[in-house]
């Protein structure tokens, strides 16, 4: 599998640092979708669009902006990041993702994840002492919908199914559902179980702050009698590429410092990053994908040694960053950053991909 390089949004609403402006919902949705064309001109893989539920972040319907994301693309790949399946009905994700599918002519992705956002749940009736049950749950039934149609199943958390004929079919037989797995165990026990593809986010951290999820998720799935070597990883990290290092890193800093402090509060509390914990980040042992475009091909070749990962999204311009540094960050990551990865990670043997993954 080659490996594969997209971006990520949140399509959050931040003030203006210097001007202490809103950017109007409207304004925002329209730069994500010139996000999602961007991306697709300078020939990233993938573009992802993350769920939430609240008036500081546009995209509560991923699915009807990916839509939006088909119109003005060709051939770049469209997934939520992530749907948040356990306060969601998996017939209708299964519908929405399948219209997109058919709009996109057959690009369409979910990846379907607990959401780390928990403002979903008390919105549409969910009891969060039943978080881990209703994943497990829902999964289930849009893996059925996945397999087969009609459809016949019963569960605890809605209404059973009898016969029930679920439509749209997507182009292809499967569209693609991966497992976002934020680094608890049991998680990624139970994708590797299902044999289902794993996308690992990380937000801050030693870039190592995974091997243990990897291991287990490819432990659990080697006992299920699945073939690991055919198993995905992809990865979802915050980062930005600039002209130089330090390019980077004055760019990116004060716009994630505060995401980080005013988006990124979901249990209750934003998080105060120091200037200097920043730099920590993005050094070559941590998680952040922030620097000169030789920094990004070197840091996540090493997340390929390290976790055997072939797909990586880029969280660029969380925290109200200009449209213009984005789009310039994204055209660095497809025309300067990807070829040389794709290169690169296709030239290592399975021999050292195996020999990485056991260090």
């Amino acid at each position: 599998m080659a490996f594969e390089i997209g971006i990520l949004t949140f399509g959050e609403i931040t003030r203006d640092l210097v001007t202490g402006s809103l950017p109007s919902p409207q304004r925002r949705m329209r730069e994500t979708i010139e996000m999602a064309q961007v991306a697709d001109q300078v020939g990233l893989d993938v573009f992802g669009v993350g769920e939430h539920h609240r008036s500081d972040f546009v995209a509560s319907a991923p699915a009807v902006v990916l839509a939006a994301a088909a119109q003005v693309t060709e051939r770049i790949a469209l997934t939520s990041g992530v749907t948040v399946l356990s306060s969601d009905d998996p017939v209708r994700v299964w519908q929405q993702f399948a219209t997109v599918d058919l709009i996109s002519g057959g690009r369409a992705e979910i990846i379907a994840g607990r959401g780390s956002y928990i403002e979903s749940f008390p919105l549409f009736g969910y009891d969060l002492d039943d978080y881990a049950e209703l994943f497990r749950e829902k999964l289930d039934l849009l893996l059925t919908i996945r397999e087969q149609n009609p459809v016949t199943w019963q569960g605890r958390f809605r209404a059973p199914l009898v016969n029930a004929d679920i439509a749209p079919r997507p182009s292809s037989d499967r569209m693609p559902v991966w497992v976002g797995v934020g680094g608890t165990p049991s998680s990624a026990v139970n994708t590797g179980r299902l044999g289902l593809p794993m996308v690992l986010a990380l937000l801050l951290g030693p870039i190592t702050t995974h091997r243990q999820t990897v291991e287990l998720y490819r432990s659990a799935a080697a006992d299920a009698g699945h073939d690991v070597d055919a198993l995905r990883i992809g990865l979802t990290a915050h980062g930005y590429v600039g002209r130089t290092s330090q390019h980077a890193r004055d760019t990116m800093y004060p716009y994630f410092a505060r995401g980080m402090a005013e988006n990124n509060h979901q249990r209750g509390r934003g998080l105060h990053l120091p200037r200097e914990a920043f730099e920590v980040q993005s050094s070559p042992a941590a998680g952040l994908l922030v620097g000169s475009p030789q920094e990004l091909i070197d840091k996540l070749l090493r997340y390929h040694e390290l976790y055997g990962v072939d797909r990586v999204l880029v969280h660029i311009g969380f925290g109200g960053m200009p449209q213009r540094d984005v789009l310039d960050a994204i055209e660095r990551l497809g025309t300067e950053v990807a070829p040389v990865v794709r290169r690169e990670a296709a030239g290592t043997s399975d021999d050292g991909r195996s020999a990485a993954r056991t260090q």
